[in-house]
């Protein structure tokens, strides 16, 4: 059950979900639908399973899901990559910024959820 209490890493996920949104109709517009496919599926996919695992069964299940996020997340940052370096693609620098700060998010709160486990 979701609470409403603030969770940076939900609302960063949720956000970031609606930019990728946006960037994807762009690259539509630009009929570059193979990218965009697969860049609304991963860069969404990130903040439903962190939502995810808000609910989780047991603290290794909350880590499994935010690991599912996080994979998610490194295969959005390819998406990203070849965007940016692909001719006739549009900038994708926001993103990318925002990307980099949610894997950064991700990695810590996998690490400090294992060292949870594994020090009781």
């Amino acid at each position: 059950m979701q609470d409403n209490k603030p969770n940076l890493i939900v609302d960063k996920t949720f956000e970031f979900a609606l930019l990728i949104i946006e960037f994807v109709e762009s690259l539509d517009a630009g009929r570059k639908y193979v990218v965009a496919n697969q860049l609304l599926k991963s860069g969404t996919s990130i903040g439903a399973n962190v939502r995810e695992a808000q609910n989780s069964e047991s603290k290794a299940d909350f880590i499994h899901k935010m690991k599912i996020a996080a994979k998610e997340a490194d295969e959005t940052e390819y998406w990203l990559l070849l965007c940016k370096q692909s001719k006739n693609y549009p900038d994708p620098a926001e993103l990318q910024n925002k990307i980099t700060e949610i894997v950064k998010i991700l990695s810590k709160i996998i690490s400090s959820s294992k060292s949870k486990i594994y020090s009781n």
